[in-house]
């Protein structure tokens, strides 16, 4: 069992490791990411995915390789099935904001409900064979599709949007059904009816099982499917009343003239071919530096601890990423302050509601005493405190943007390692020694932080 224990010792044994070129060709069923490849291909993906990060050194790699690519060939069309290098310098710290800290990792990625780029990422604990990756991939396929009986048979099919329905034996609902679904999400409305909802059976003409019938539009003459119940020729069906989504799919999908149509799909094929060639080809690429905008909102510095304490050290305060510099104009805190107000500028432009970012300065002696309570040694450190949860999560990489962006990521998504905030650190005041408050609080807010948590790989 291969077990580095934290992301510190695994950087280190990567540094050591010699280089090995990444498992996977360009030939191989599995799509090959980086940081950037992985939020275009996986995190604003309407599919769900599962990606491997792995070392081209590590035998436990080598020896799932042939099952990982056999379940890839078995989901294509339903699924992603990725992997990520992590041996690779520009994938370290991308794979240490996931929270990687033995090889393989696995992780399920499904679309969110609530907003789009925003996954619900997973820990996959099953076996390591490629069917038992498959089923567990299959399982988490979102299901978009409609359960349709005789009473609600009339207002499934009512309005102009297409239809789709699959007439069947089953009563659970297909990982290839799902799938077409998610393909055609806004456009065509995708539905089951079970074999025992005779009146709609026989409003269709359906005498066998399994059948599967598009209707055009309301009042349209349904066209029964007379091929093989496989993805790609049932695409090719449903595309006869609009054009599946891109990937990844745009909020709201809305089936176009033909003219339209035809404009679209090459837009989209240009579109996804150079992202999947940017995926195929990311170990050879390192993640370019966001460029600033002209009118960049620069994040705050704290000079006094006052300031830091009001917005994030006192007992309710909720999640704060903070910049330690050696000083308010030192230009060793140059890098890390130009990366997070570039990120301050992007989401108060995008109205985006994130954690308050702020530098602090280090050469105030009040300051300094709090930089030395968390265990920062550094003259340039990057930290995000929760004082209202008492966790605390160090940043580790380079000052790059996008470096910065992926781990700032990963703690909105309450991905990676957090560690008890240290005795002292949070500041009390008379008005919250209440303590109906404090218990109020305790009962809504707990959550269990470890000092450490623990990765067995897979």
């Amino acid at each position: 069992m291969h077990r580095p224990g934290v992301v510190a010792a695994l950087a280190a044994t990567l540094a050591l490791a010699p280089p090995v070129h990444g498992m996977y060709s360009k030939s191989s069923p599995v799509l090959q990411l980086n940081a950037k490849t992985y939020h275009s291909l996986i995190a604003q993906s309407n599919y769900t995915s599962i990606v491997e990060f792995y070392a081209p050194w590590c035998g436990h790699c080598k020896n799932l390789k042939p099952a990982y690519e056999k379940a890839a060939k078995q989901l294509s069309g339903l699924a992603k099935v990725a992997a990520v290098d992590c041996d690779e310098e520009t994938n370290k710290q991308f794979c240490g904001a996931m929270g990687v800290q033995g090889f393989p990792t696995l992780k399920i990625v499904r679309p969110g409900k609530s907003a789009p780029g925003r996954p619900v990422v997973e820990d996959y604990q099953g076996a390591r064979t490629a069917s038992a990756i498959m089923e567990a991939v299959a399982s988490k396929i979102n299901n978009h599709v409609s359960r349709v009986t005789d009473k609600d048979l009339d207002t499934f099919l009512s309005g102009d949007k297409p239809k789709a329905i699959l007439f069947t034996e089953k009563g659970t609902t297909s990982a290839l059904l799902r799938s077409l679904a998610i393909d055609f999400l806004g456009v065509i409305s995708v539905g089951q009816i079970r074999d025992k909802e005779k009146t709609a059976a026989k409003k269709f003409g359906i005498e066998k099982f399994p059948s599967f019938v598009l209707i055009p539009g309301e009042g349209q003459e349904p066209i029964v499917y007379d091929g093989e119940l496989q993805k790609t020729p049932m695409v090719e069906f449903l595309k006869k009343v609009g054009e599946p989504n891109p990937d990844p799919a745009p909020a709201k999908a809305k089936a176009a003239s033909d003219k339209q149509k035809s404009k679209k799909t090459k837009g989209d094929a240009k579109t996804s071919s150079k992202a999947e060639s940017e995926a195929s080809g990311s170990s050879a690429s390192s993640p370019e530096a966001a460029t600033p905008t002209p009118e960049v909102i620069a994040i705050s510095v704290a000079t006094t601890k006052q300031d830091l304490t009001e917005k994030c050290l006192q007992p309710k305060a909720s999640t704060c990423i903070l910049a330690f510099v050696p000083s308010a104009s030192s230009k060793k805190g140059d890098p890390v302050r130009s990366s997070l107000s570039q990120l301050n500028t992007k989401y108060v432009h995008g109205n985006r509601q994130l954690f308050p970012f702020l530098a602090v300065a280090s050469d105030v002696d009040e300051l300094a005493s709090i930089k030395q309570s968390l265990g920062l040694t550094a003259d340039v450190e990057l930290v995000a405190i929760n004082a209202r949860r008492e966790w605390l999560r160090h940043y580790e990489g380079d000052f790059g943007v996008e470096s910065v962006e992926a781990w700032i990521d990963a703690i909105r998504m309450g991905e990676g390692t957090k560690k008890k905030l240290p005795t002292g650190v949070i500041v009390q005041s008379a008005a919250q020694d209440d303590p109906t408050s404090s218990k109020s609080e305790e009962a809504t807010e707990k959550e269990t932080v470890t000092e450490e948590v623990k990765h067995e790989e897979l």
